[in-house]
């Protein structure tokens, strides 16, 4: 039997707090290995009622969508399918956005390159009828051409995320990074400008906060899902068969800051567990978290004491 382990932390529900909900399941992935689709509905289904506090999906759903929106997907695809979301959430989400009155023709997964989408998996559908699957370089769509920039970063976005969707999900997948200490939620979006190399020198830090603080990214994201069926809590970005772990859970939350924190405290203690030192004492912190909450970025709570997590296992 897996032994899910203490929660990570749990407080009452106060509205001021920035929410962040992890949900396990033992169910989630099958003994040969692959995602159970149910499994994973069942507990996209059941975080988002604590995270909205909402009483069923449908009324979760509309109170972050509504039928005018046109909704894209962020995923982060460039680990092939060992280490990028499974596909198993494209039917749930569309159902889910479905529930919001959402034409399944508005809704966009969406990536940097339609390669990497297609080698994790995703069924690529560029202009045909149904949930769209492609990449920024897919033809007619690319980055726009004005410049954007904040502080340290300058660059040009996605015109899936600035000129074809009014809405945002953040899907994103938890693993450790050996540049950046962690790849979770805000690191997500290097996959939204065109030149993403130039910015990962000192951990990434400030470059991925001064990225998500863009209003093109910041006023579009209203869902943050995170994927950690399969951690890689070391070796990162890549696929390590030695340093992967089944832990079979999802994390939910509006904030993308308190989302990456909770993430970094779930990796040390996975780290922990298996005889490996934190990310601070390797000095691989992911500093940037602690950045994107300073009062020049205020994209969400980086202290403990400004949030609430809310753990629970089916």
């Amino acid at each position: 039997m897996l032994d899910f382990g203490p929660p990570l932390r749990y407080l009452e529900p106060m509205a001021a707090k920035s929410r962040v909900v992890i949900v396990r399941c033992k169910k989630a992935l099958r003994p040969d290995g692959r995602v159970d689709g149910e499994a994973l509905r069942e507990m996209v289904d059941r975080g988002l009622l604590k995270l909205t506090a909402s009483s069923t999906p449908k009324a979760a759903w509309s109170s972050l969508f509504s039928p005018r929106d046109t909704v894209g997907i962020k995923v982060n695809s460039i680990g092939g399918q060992l280490l990028s979301p499974t596909p198993a959430w494209v039917p749930i989400l569309a159902q889910g956005l479905r529930e919001a009155g959402i034409d399944e023709n508005k809704i966009i997964f969406w990536d940097r390159t339609s390669r990497e989408l297609k080698e994790a998996g995703f069924p690529l559908n560029f202009e045909g009828r149904g949930v769209r699957c492609l990449g920024t370089d897919a033809q007619g769509v690319g980055y726009g051409s004005d410049l954007v920039e904040y502080a340290s970063i300058g660059g040009l976005l996605s015109r899936i995320l600035t000129s074809l969707t009014s809405a945002q999900i953040n899907l994103c997948i938890l693993k450790d990074h050996n540049l950046s200490g962690l790849s979770c939620a805000l690191k997500n979006l290097y996959g939204a400008i065109h030149n993403p190399n130039k910015y990962h020198d000192h951990r990434c830090d400030p470059y991925i906060a001064d990225l998500y603080a863009l209003p093109q990214i910041r006023q579009k994201f209203r869902l943050i899902l995170c994927e950690a069926l399969r951690v890689q809590y070391h070796g990162g970005p890549a696929f390590k068969s030695q340093w992967n772990e089944n832990y079979q859970g999802i994390l939910l939350s509006r904030d993308p800051v308190a989302l990456d924190f909770v993430a970094w405290r779930l990796l040390d203690r996975i780290r922990r567990a298996h005889g490996l030192s934190s990310l601070e004492q390797e000095d691989r912190s992911p500093t940037y978290i602690l950045t994107a909450g300073d009062p020049a970025h205020r994209l969400g709570s980086c202290q403990e004491s400004d949030m609430e997590v809310l753990e629970f296992s089916l």
